[in-house]
C-alpha cells in the first residue's frame, strides 16, 4: 500500500482543514488506518485511527471533540476533518496504515505516508 496525503496549509486558530490520504494498492479496504502527527523537536503522537470497517475510532485526548476520522473505501481514501485548530495542533500530520484495527500504536502501521504541513496561527 502506498499513501499520499494532502491538504495542509497555514490556517488561524479557531479555523478548519480537512487532510486527505489516498491509498493504492488492493488492501487498503482491509487496513486499519490512523493519523500521526510531529510538531518539531517532539516525537510523532497518534491523532485519530479508523478500524478497516469505520466501526472503530480511537482519538487522543487532545483532539478528542474536535477531529473526525473517516473513510471512504471506494475510493481508498482516508479523511481528517480538523475544527477548532488550536496552534499547537501545528505540525506534519502522517497518514498510516497497518492491521485493520484503530491502533494508537506506531509499531502497529507498517505503511506510511510523506507528510502534509499544518500551520496554525494565534
Amino acid at each position: 500500500v502506498q499513501l499520499q496525503a494532502s491538504g495542509g496549509g497555514l490556517v488561524q486558530a479557531g479555523g478548519s482543514l480537512r487532510l486527505s490520504c489516498a491509498a493504492s494498492g488492493r488492501t487498503f479496504s482491509s487496513a486499519g488506518m490512523a493519523w500521526f502527527r510531529q510538531a518539531p523537536g517532539k516525537e510523532r503522537e497518534f491523532v485519530a485511527g479508523i478500524s478497516w470497517s469505520g466501526a472503530t475510532r480511537n482519538y487522543s485526548d487532545s483532539v478528542k471533540g474536535r477531529f473526525t476520522i473517516s473513510r471512504d473505501n471506494t475510493k481508498n481514501t482516508v479523511y481528517l476533518q480538523m475544527n477548532s485548530l488550536k496552534p499547537e495542533d501545528t505540525a506534519v500530520y502522517y497518514c498510516a496504515g497497518g492491521a485493520g484495527g484503530a491502533s494508537p500504536y506506531r509499531s502497529e502501521y507498517e505503511y506510511w505516508g510523506q507528510g502534509t504541513l499544518v500551520t496554525v496561527s494565534s
